[in-house]
């Protein structure tokens, strides 16, 4: 590989590596929190479910 090839590889990774791995740690903090929202939909689903 010669220069203009290294320095074209360095700039692809930079301009897509970054948001890409940004977008992932995104994604999976998010599921976590989405994880979290339905079991709290679930029980409070149960709760009205034995109040009526």
């Amino acid at each position: 590989m010669d220069m203009l090839e290294i320095k074209t590889l360095i700039m692809i990774i930079s301009n897509f590596g970054f948001p890409v791995a940004l977008a992932i740690y995104l994604l999976v903090r998010f599921e976590k929190k989405i994880e979290t929202l339905t079991e709290a939909i679930d029980r409070l689903k149960e709760v009205i479910r034995i109040r009526n």
